[in-house]
């Protein structure tokens, strides 16, 4: 199973253009399972490049046989038209429940606004059994935001571990109550604004309320003594000011000895980030 997590600046290269092709092009050489893409764009034409198409749903229909899900946490109205900002998971396999968090947003005492961000959890049928993926973009200008942000995606890691030993489907419930099976198993990766020496790494690494499943840095443990490379910071993008790593996969303690590989993609220029992949066996 191959995973992709890919923050793509509305898919904004190098040269300025609004380039959803080339993105497109990358992911399908890399034929992954499930994509989670942040940055997605519709109706942004301020933006560098003029992202005024609705990315959503180019990105989806060039996608046909995965099944897509959005999640825009920012949505402004110019002239009674959303404008929209977020994440977006594609997947091959079935979708089971989604479930769209919008994560906290606290007043910065700095004055930083930030702005609204999300995760979106989807929960797959996998070869090997239902799988949650939480696919996120936490806030860059703030850290005040940033680890209130880290401690909320604690939480429902911790909720989703605690309804699946407490829980049970029923079917003989009203049918919007009949969820199934919301697993503790899960995938959180994305674009998280922190690096690996930061307060917010460390914090959302600790060990969480009495049963969640600890969580592991799946770069770490597949490369213990090795350099991480980065994710940003290459060819020639004006931020950030140095390579850097903001970009991540963790997952639960279970999938460990299923990690086989994960790597940065670091040869295209199709976004300021770098695709990064996870294959587990």
């Amino acid at each position: 199973m191959r995973v992709v997590s890919w923050n793509i600046r509305w898919g904004c290269g190098r040269d300025g253009r609004i380039r959803i092709h080339a993105i497109i092009d990358v992911l399908r050489r890399l034929n992954a399972d499930i994509i989670c893409l942040q940055e997605v764009a519709a109706n942004h034409p301020e933006l560098e490049g003029s992202a005024s198409s609705n990315q959503f749903r180019q990105l989806a229909g060039a996608f046909g046989g995965y099944h897509s899900v959005e999640h825009a946490p920012s949505e402004l109205y110019k002239s009674n038209m959303p404008r929209l900002f977020g994440n977006l998971l594609l997947s091959r396999f079935r979708l089971t429940q989604v479930h769209r968090h919008v994560l906290p947003w606290p007043p910065d005492p700095a004055g930083r606004a930030g702005m609204p961000r999300g995760a979106l959890e989807a929960v797959l049928d996998t070869p090997n059994g239902k799988l949650r993926v939480l696919n996120t973009h936490l806030e860059y200008q703030s850290q005040t935001q940033r680890m209130a942000q880290v401690r909320q995606l604690k939480y429902l890691h911790w909720e989703a571990c605690e309804r699946a030993r407490l829980f049970q489907p029923d079917p003989t419930l009203d049918a919007p109550y009949q969820f199934g099976l919301r697993p503790e198993t899960a995938i959180i990766c994305g674009d998280f604004n922190f690096l690996q020496d930061s307060h917010e790494y460390r914090e959302l690494l600790s060990p969480g309320a009495e049963g969640s499943l600890p969580l592991v840095d799946a770069w770490r443990h597949l490369h213990p003594h090795q350099a991480r490379p980065p994710t940003t910071g290459l060819h020639g993008f004006p931020w950030p000011d140095k390579p850097e790593c903001y970009d991540f996969f963790f997952v639960t303690n279970d999938l460990a000895p299923r990690l086989s590989n994960t790597e940065v993609l670091s040869e295209t220029a199709a976004s300021d980030h770098q695709p990064i992949v996870l294959d587990l066996a």
